[in-house]
């Protein structure tokens, strides 16, 4: 299916790993322009080079998003290379301080806030003059199924998401006349850098093997999932690419949930 995004320019922050850099893959294999943005230097142009991209459609520029400083260096190192953005994948994210609300100090929750809600945030001011220019455009901010089903041991995670849909749904009426589109998706228990984290923590705590960790985490902690599995970063890669294109032409101010049901209500 042709998406109708050929030539159009997208820029992916979280570009170096999982859904990010699935979904750098599938708008390439479009026709689009890809800018990939991640921290560390190395890890990206690794990432950068196991993607397959004609000569001139990929570029990686690495960034610290966690202040405004650096989201500005990377606007400027971004229109450096290209001429515009038209469309802006977020899905840079870290889980952040864990634990009960008593165990976690303010460092936790700025920390976690810093990159989960201010990043977003500052990378969409940045980019919004080029996104809002030539009458179309697309964002897509990855959020969580924590941010409408919070958990108790991560509540600055679960917070900074849900300001994610709260901004995302805001902005969502701001400029949906001049063709710019603002969408979120919400994955659950993907098969990422992040929740390889978590789960060789828990199998550390709880003395059992990654597979155990994982197999537990299911049962107990997201019982929903009827998929019983973690899901693939393709599988939210898919929808992303669905909504970065001229066939979500009608899609605005939405939240994917892509979680094999894990959030319990409709």
């Amino acid at each position: 299916m042709d998406l109708g995004i050929s030539g159009r320019t997208a820029l992916v922050t979280g570009g170096d790993s999982g859904i990010g850099w699935h979904t750098a893959r599938l708008l390439l294999e479009e026709g689009a322009t890809v800018v990939l943005t991640d921290q560390d230097a190395d890890d990206l142009a690794e990432a950068a080079g196991k993607l397959d991209a004609p000569e001139g459609r990929l570029h990686h520029v690495a960034a610290d998003l966690a202040t405004e400083e650096g989201v500005l260096a990377l606007r400027d190192a971004v229109l450096g290379k290209v001429d515009t953005i038209d469309v802006l994948v977020h899905a840079a994210g870290i889980t952040g301080a864990q634990g009960l609300f008593h165990e976690i100090d303010d460092a936790g929750w700025t920390d976690t806030f810093a990159i989960d809600l201010l990043a977003p945030i500052r990378i969409t001011r940045a980019f919004l003059p080029q996104l809002r220019d030539g009458g179309w455009g697309r964002i897509v901010y990855l959020a969580s199924e924590d941010a409408v089903q919070p958990y108790d041991d991560e509540l600055p995670y679960c917070a900074a998401k849900a300001g994610v849909l709260a901004f995302a749904k805001g902005l969502s009426r701001s400029y949906a006349e001049e063709g710019l589109l603002v969408n979120c998706v919400s994955p659950a228990f993907i098969h990422t850098p992040m929740t390889d984290a978590m789960m060789e923590k828990r199998a550390d705590e709880l003395g059992v093997s990654f597979d155990e960790a994982i197999e537990s985490f299911l049962d107990e902690e997201r019982p929903y999932m009827e998929l019983g599995r973690r899901g693939k970063p393709e599988e939210v890669a898919d929808v992303v690419t669905f909504l970065c294109s001229d066939r979500a032409s009608f899609v605005n101010g939405s939240n994917y949930r892509v979680d094999s049901g894990s959030v319990a209500t409709i």
